[in-house]
């Protein structure tokens, strides 16, 4: 992923590029720029970088613990012990039966999603650790993610939130990639009555130090802004370029992600607007502005159930993870589109849908240093020449 700006060419009109430029250069207020002008010259460089090929990674969803240190005003992922009950955690045999029940199914990502450390919170949390052996939930992350990474043919993806760097070179011999959502970088959203006010680890100088922690250790890492929860259009543009001058540094940034606040009953924040379509447009038109041509850049299609094919049209080339088996533990009433119907749309918009690893292709070269050599191997039978998983569409669409 590059910082490449637009620039005329057969797929982009004058006026188009013209406004891109104006926009990324800091020339025209992005506020005022026609939102299609600027869709239309972030989809031309999508099409520059990446062509008409969008992927999505067969995933299960590994929730391996719901306890959290942080309340966030939006959240209904987390759980305190009382409504968790005896399933603080997840087993290892827990683990493993969702792991083997994907693989069947085609899966090639094991998505390890949990609350941030809860053991410093919740003394229940250390005791369940501490009587299998583990002093922290990192540490039972590691463990779980390399049963995973041995007993099956699942690649193990974490996102255990914020990680020191002895942390993370705890995960990385059994991760191909990890990541963290930045979310924003608004210290305003931290102050009384907003939604980080109660929730340490959304600071924005600790997560962005795990990004670069992630850059300095050579880890494909996977991020992006979540949008909608009080942040102004020019703090995520803030936001885009730390993530942009980060992985300019490191070369490392694999994956944006674009995703929509959704009100969810329950919460602070039951009654705030959802961030509308347009909205979505054009923060996405602004993230393939600002990361330019060679990004993977990714709106979650279960989030945008009714129009998410828009999404191409603002500069996206990927779904992000789609599961056959478990729900999206983060967002339950948002179910993901059957792999059939996202093929089926995806091809109407004119785009070529194709399976992906939780690490990039791009990532996958022999020259890579992004990827341990002791995974190169399963890497390699799960891959075709183009670095997509075997076997294509076909084998999760039904279309064999």
């Amino acid at each position: 992923m590059t910082a490449t700006r637009p620039r005329p060419n057969s797929s982009t009109s004058t006026g188009e590029a013209a406004t891109a430029l104006a926009v990324s250069d800091g020339l025209l207020p992005a506020d005022t720029a026609p939102l299609e002008e600027l869709c239309a010259a972030a989809a031309a460089l999508r099409d520059q970088g990446k062509g008409r090929i969008v992927t999505f990674s067969p995933k299960v969803f590994i929730p391996l613990t719901r306890l959290c240190r942080d309340f966030c005003g939006y959240c209904t992922f987390r759980q305190d012990p009382a409504a968790a009950g005896h399933r603080l955690y997840m087993t290892p045999e827990e683990v493993l039966e969702v792991a083997r029940r994907g693989e069947k199914l085609g899966c090639t990502e094991a998505l390890f999603t949990l609350g941030e450390r809860p053991e410093l919170r919740y003394p229940e949390a250390r005791d369940w650790l501490n009587r299998r052996g583990y002093r922290t939930t990192l540490e039972y992350v590691a463990a779980m993610c390399r049963l995973v990474a041995e007993e099956t043919g699942l690649l193990p993806h974490a996102n255990p939130g914020t990680m020191s760097r002895r942390e993370m070179e705890s995960l990385r011999p059994w991760n191909v990639s990890m990541g963290l959502m930045l979310e924003s970088v608004s210290e305003r959203l931290h102050q009384p009555g907003g939604p980080h006010q109660l929730a340490p680890s959304k600071r924005p100088r600790v997560r962005l130090r795990t990004l670069e922690i992630a850059g300095e250790l050579g880890v494909p890492f996977t991020t992006g802004i979540l949008i909608g929860i009080g942040e102004t259009r020019p703090e995520r543009i803030q936001a885009l370029q730390a993530i942009a001058d980060l992985h300019r540094r490191f070369g490392h940034i694999q994956e944006v992600i674009i995703q929509n606040f959704r009100a969810k009953s329950g919460t602070a924040m039951a009654q705030s607007p959802h961030a509308g379509t347009n909205d979505v447009r054009w923060t996405v038109a602004m993230a393939r502005l600002i990361l330019g041509a060679e990004a993977n850049l990714q709106v979650p299609p279960n989030l945008s159930a009714l129009d998410y094919p828009t999404y191409l049209y603002a500069g996206i080339n990927d779904w992000g993870g789609i599961s056959p088996l478990t729900i999206d533990y983060v967002n339950p009433e948002a179910p993901w589109p059957a792999i059939a119907e996202l093929n089926k749309r995806s091809e109407e918009q004119g785009f070529s849908l194709r399976p992906r690893l939780p690490v990039y292709p791009e990532f996958l070269g022999a020259s890579s240093r992004l990827v341990r050599e002791h995974l190169r191997d399963k890497l390699a039978t799960l891959t075709d020449s183009q670095g997509y998983v075997k076997g294509g569409i076909a084998r999760y669409a039904g279309l064999e």
